[in-house]
């Protein structure tokens, strides 16, 4: 076998660069649980300042700096000892609700390593996993890694890229969010929009009781209330909008789920479905996107879908196969109504 010495290297170079950030990802989840980007936000510290700053020990903040350091994730003085987070790290891992906020993403991450073992056994059995079933980190990290996306685009832009809907939503409509998780997109809808009404719906429980709580913290539950329910038979009719958020992808049975929609929607209604970023052929998702969803999508959607003997649509199901989707529950109208490097927006119409 003649071996091309120089693709070798170039190959080895890319794998301890996967090495490295798999060990980092860890460190970022560590980091962030601690308290130490925002510590490190207020000024540039030694080890020893850190470990004051955040009640930490010495010791080990000397190999979590020189980890970030090499990684580019802080820099590093040597003639003072210090390290610091520039203005722009700061705000993608200490500024909590920015647009480039990631920590969540780590966390998700961490999810899916402390899965492993259960997923190895899923790709011999065929067998899945329930969304319910994983970590507790994966709920609070999928949502931390979503919300900035929503918040930047959902009022600004997505919402108004469908047909008529903003205004219905000024005056007053009521709104179902399926598969809400902790409620970040239904209570963002409905601190925009104070004359409608919000329902979010999700088959995790453990997700609806978080989600109510912050509910009530954001002082929205007159007119937000969440409940446990699956996307093919939660209650309620006469929606003038129904919204999935990186969900349908996931689901056991997307076609039930868009029946039910269309079953659930008023006259007029618009259902708004957000889904990962992905082209229909695999050759259009080779890239530094479609790698981070391929890996969610073998970790997570899959199997969760897989759980209930579904299709697995997977994270880069792509616009062809979710037409074929809402199109077979019945509804005339799918468009991509707008898009963001990392999400497709579709709007369909019964």
């Amino acid at each position: 076998m003649a071996i091309d010495e120089a693709k070798l290297n170039a190959f080895m170079g890319k794998a301890v660069g996967d090495i490295g950030a798999a060990l980092s990802a860890a460190l970022v989840v560590i980091g962030d649980k601690l308290g130490l980007y925002r510590a490190l936000a207020q000024g540039a510290a030694t080890p020893a300042e850190l470990a004051m700053r955040t009640s930490t020990v010495e010791r080990y903040l000397r190999e979590w700096l020189g980890n970030q350091a090499a990684g580019g994730y802080v820099t590093y003085d040597p003639k003072s000892g210090r390290y610091a987070l520039p203005e722009e790290q700061a705000l993608a891992l200490a500024v909590e609700g920015s647009p480039a906020f990631i920590p969540g993403a780590f966390q998700v991450i961490a999810a899916c390593f402390a899965a492993q073992e259960r997923i190895t056994e899923c790709f011999r059995s065929g067998k899945g996993m329930e969304w319910g079933e994983h970590h507790g980190c994966l709920f609070e990290g999928t949502e931390r890694f979503f919300r900035p996306g929503y918040a930047a685009n959902l009022v600004s832009s997505w919402l108004p890229a469908l047909e008529g809907v903003v205004p219905k939503l000024r005056k007053g409509a009521s709104v179902a969010d399926v598969g809400c998780g902790l409620g970040a997109s239904t209570l963002l809808m409905a601190q925009e929009f104070p004359e409608s009404k919000f329902v979010g719906f999700d088959y995790h429980e453990g997700s609806i009781r978080t989600a109510r709580e912050r509910a009530r913290a954001a002082g929205l539950e007159g007119r937000v209330r969440f409940e446990v329910g699956r996307a093919t038979d939660y209650p309620g009719k006469g929606y003038d909008l129904v919204a999935h958020f990186d969900c349908l992808h996931d689901m056991a049975d997307p076609i039930g789920a868009a029946r039910h929609v269309r079953e659930t929607l008023a006259p007029g209604g618009a259902w708004m479905i957000v889904e990962p970023f992905a082209g229909d052929r695999v050759e259009e998702n080779l890239n530094p996107v479609g790698r981070v969803f391929y890996g969610a999508s073998t970790m997570l959607c899959v199997p969760t879908s897989l759980a209930g003997q579904g299709p697995a649509l997977g994270a880069q199901a792509g616009e062809a196969r979710l037409r074929e989707v809402v199109q077979a529950a019945g509804f005339r109208g799918f468009r991509r109504a707008t898009e963001t490097p990392f999400n497709l927006v579709f709007e369909a119409r019964a």
